[in-house]
C-alpha cells in the first residue's frame, strides 16, 4: 500500500507518470559518539530569555535519544529543569561549573 503523506514530498505534488518516485527528505542520524571523543561547549546566556540564566551544553553529536539520556542525568544531578532543542541542552540556572564537573565525572573529557 502506498503512503499518501504528501507533506513529506519534496517539490512535487501530482505527477501523471505512473513508475515516478517521490523524493522524501529523511535524513540519517548521525551515530552517537564515543564519550572521550565529544566536544562539548558549556556556556551561560540570559538574552532572550525573559532575564532568566540558562547553562546551555553544545556540541553533541549522536542520536536525540542519546542526548535526551544526558540531559536528564544533568538535570537530576543539579536538582534543576532543563530541555533539550535544537541539539543543545539546556539546564535552568548559572551551573557552568557544575555541569562541567558532572561532564566530566561522566567521561566526557574534552568539554570546556
Amino acid at each position: 500500500m502506498k503512503s499518501n503523506d504528501w507533506k513529506g514530498r519534496l517539490n512535487v505534488l501530482y505527477s501523471t507518470n505512473p513508475d515516478f518516485q517521490y523524493e522524501y527528505d529523511e535524513t540519517p542520524e548521525a551515530e552517537t559518539l564515543a564519550p572521550g571523543q565529544q566536544k562539548l561547549r558549556v556556556q551561560i546566556e540570559k538574552k532572550g530569555r525573559g532575564g532568566k540564566t540558562v547553562t546551555i551544553v553544545r556540541g553533541f553529536v549522536g542520536k536525540d535519544d542519546d542526548l535526551k539520556s544526558l540531559a536528564r542525568l544533568l538535570k537530576n544531578r543539579c536538582g534543576v529543569g532543563g530541555s533539550t532543542k535544537d541539539g543543545e541542552i539546556l539546564i535552568q540556572g548559572e551551573l557552568k561549573e557544575k555541569v562541567l564537573g558532572i561532564l566530566r565525572e561522566s567521561g566526557y573529557t574534552n568539554s570546556k
